[in-house]
């Protein structure tokens, strides 16, 4: 899957916090790379503890990664499942075109509008002070909304179509939350890739 993410036509947007490339993989590689990790990765469905209970969450999800890494996640420790070998390509590309380190990713898998994700930053221990982390969106389009931290008022949001690549860059989770807000009349899936660098050893 050689040069299958194209780094061309961004904006640089909350002040250098964040790239968005709307059409970073063309839809000839877009359209059978979705199908296939629809069918292909283990989803499975996740139990998180937000206050002190337990809920299912909103959406399938898999983390995939090199051997021995594990993530802690609203409770939950992780263990990285082997990668897929084409998102162990989109891995080597994102790291030589970024010069950034990428060794797992967390796949979410959002089957209709009824699924999403809440606000949050991410910013666990696990990531290091200042991540940088990749997010490639292939399915339904669907909004990727962005708050200050300590605001509740939403600053904005980006629709994130198919193939599009958006590139969190190191000051951002220390500033910002995002979320994948709830969408009434979406029936089509999306598939949302987070590719990120875990520290060995936490």
């Amino acid at each position: 899957m050689s040069a299958l993410i194209q780094l061309h036509e961004g904006e640089t947007l909350l002040a250098g916090d964040l790239d968005y490339y709307p059409q970073a993989i063309s839809p000839a590689h877009a359209d059978p790379l979705f199908q296939q990790l629809l069918a292909e990765l283990p989803w499975h469905s996740d139990r998180i503890t937000v206050y002190g209970k337990e809920h299912t969450i909103p959406r399938l999800q898999c983390w995939l990664g090199d051997n021995g890494l594990a993530y802690t996640y609203s409770g939950k420790r992780l263990q990285t499942l082997p990668w897929h070998p084409h998102l162990l390509s989109m891995a080597q590309e994102l790291q030589n075109l970024l010069q950034r380190p990428f060794n797992s990713v967390l796949c979410n898998r959002y089957r209709n509008g009824n699924d999403g994700m809440g606000w949050h930053a991410d910013d666990e221990p696990e990531l290091g002070p200042a991540p940088c982390i990749v997010s490639v969106s292939l399915g339904a389009e669907r909004d990727f909304a962005l708050r200050r931290k300590g605001e509740t008022r939403q600053w904005g949001k980006l629709p994130l179509a198919h193939g599009s690549l958006v590139v969190m860059n190191s000051g951002m989770q220390s500033r910002w939350q995002h979320a994948v807000p709830k969408r009434a009349g979406i029936a089509a899936e999306r598939i949302n890739l987070t590719f990120r660098y875990l520290q060995p050893g936490h």
